[in-house]
């Protein structure tokens, strides 16, 4: 076969592929091996929903419904580009007796539209608006797998772990955001086997193609392009972007400004210094000369006194993700935090906004009980030793990996200190939970 995405190579019996994928699937099931003539793409697959705990006997799970799926739906960027896959694909979907499907990030579908009779048979294996179809939850899947390797896929019949949905073949492209270049969703194909063919997956491509055009085109700019930009999670160093050029700042520096971005109506020298040193011995003739520095580095204009302020409004990753999770774009705000604020810092102010940034994110994971945003954070560097998260996740996704390190961090709980040996630097919260 010349493209491994392409599930028949020209010429080849479907019947005669279902019957040897059939065969390969039931081996793999069984023994852990994927035979030949299995492609690469699906045979990594395989793998990966077996890690993650998913059964061939398993089926999708709906988690949205009816007002939360509308709230979701309208708020999700792929909603401006629904009008442009329904002209460019409905009429195909209907007169086909296909499916068009649109999914989110993390394989949830949130709109499937086209042929009715076909909709009524999807809706028996739960291929409906609001059910989750990452690879995760229901393994081998042209939308979940698209959003999994970020690239076009189809995946034929017997290529699909979970057996029910064997009769179906379909393929999917993640659609990107075209300013920040991170996935949106998939836009997605669904039918009978005469999708497995070259066309249909090129198809679906040029279709998330044109809504990526369609997206830089409806988006506006997300700042006016003098607006300087702080980036401050994550990192000990803040790096400010001004007037085209970055600055890397100080720890104490990067400290100032992050607080002077909140308070924008400006800080008194005392309450400055109070902010940033725990020591009551500091004197205002060290704060001073600290802001003269970070005036000399910033330019002419930017810094001013009388109370200490910045005369030109500042965007941060902090003040992003305390948006987001206030307007209750709880994935948003995941993906845009990547990791504590100044995680070095010592400052007291620092300190209690860097608390309550991962303090009021992570409580928000834990009673979302989404699978995947709860994976990520127990995987990141801040979340591999939460208790609370890795619990709240074993709930929702109880695969053994996922219980062995539960069980492996709360036998570390029983340390005399209270606290899990190695916590990561910078981390905000106590690993033993309250009560």
């Amino acid at each position: 076969m010349t493209d491994p995405w392409v599930a028949l190579e020209p010429g080849a019996d479907p019947a005669e592929r279902v019957r040897v994928l059939r065969r390969a699937h039931e081996t793999f099931t069984r023994v852990g091996t994927v035979p030949r003539p299995v492609r690469s793409v699906v045979a990594e697959s395989w793998r990966r929903s077996a890690r993650a705990g998913v059964g061939p006997d398993g089926t999708a799970s709906v988690e949205l419904t009816d007002s939360d799926l509308g709230a979701y739906r309208a708020e999700h960027p792929l909603a401006r580009v629904m009008p442009l896959f329904r002209e460019l694909m409905g009429t195909f979907a209907a007169d086909g007796e296909h499916l068009l499907a649109v999914c989110d990030a993390h394989g949830r579908l949130l709109w499937v539209e086209g042929h009715r009779a076909t909709r009524r048979r999807a809706d028996g294996m739960n291929f409906v608006p609001g059910a989750r179809w990452s690879e995760s939850a229901v393994g081998t899947n042209a939308p979940g797998t698209a959003v999994a390797v970020d690239r076009p896929v189809q995946v034929f019949a017997t290529e699909h772990f979970i057996r029910r949905v064997q009769p179906w073949t379909c393929a999917a492209a993640p659609v990107h955001d075209p300013r920040t270049g991170r996935v949106l969703g998939a836009v997605d194909i669904t039918g009978g086997n005469g999708l497995a063919h070259p066309h249909s997956l090129g198809f679906v491509q040029a279709v998330a193609r044109a809504a990526e055009a369609q997206l830089a085109l409806l988006a506006p700019p997300r700042t006016a392009p003098d607006t300087p930009l702080l980036s401050a999670l994550g990192r000990d160093e803040a790096e400010l972007v001004l007037d085209g050029r970055r600055v890397r700042l100080s720890r104490r520096h990067s400290e100032i400004l992050v607080l002077l971005a909140r308070h924008p109506e400006g800080l008194t020298g005392e309450g400055l210094l109070c902010a940033l040193y725990a020591d009551e011995s500091v004197t205002p003739v060290t704060l001073r000369a600290e802001l003269t520095r970070l005036r000399r580095l910033l330019g002419p204009g930017l810094l001013a006194s009388r109370p200490y302020r910045l005369t030109a409004a500042v965007e941060s990753d902090v003040t992003v993700v305390e948006r987001r999770l206030a307007a209750g774009a709880l994935t948003a705000a995941a993906e845009a935090y990547t990791g504590p604020l100044l995680p070095g810092s010592q400052a007291p102010a620092i300190v209690r906004l860097r608390e309550r940034i991962a303090g009021g994110l992570r409580t928000a994971l834990i009673a979302h009980r989404d699978p995947d945003l709860l994976a990520d954070w127990a995987h990141a560097a801040w979340g591999e030793d939460d208790v609370a998260v890795w619990r709240a996740l074993a709930a929702v996704r109880p695969t053994a990996p996922v219980r062995a390190r539960l069980t492996a961090l709360e036998g570390e709980l029983t340390a005399p200190s209270g606290r899990i040996p190695g916590r990561t630097r910078g981390a905000t919260y106590l690993q033993r939970p309250p009560g």
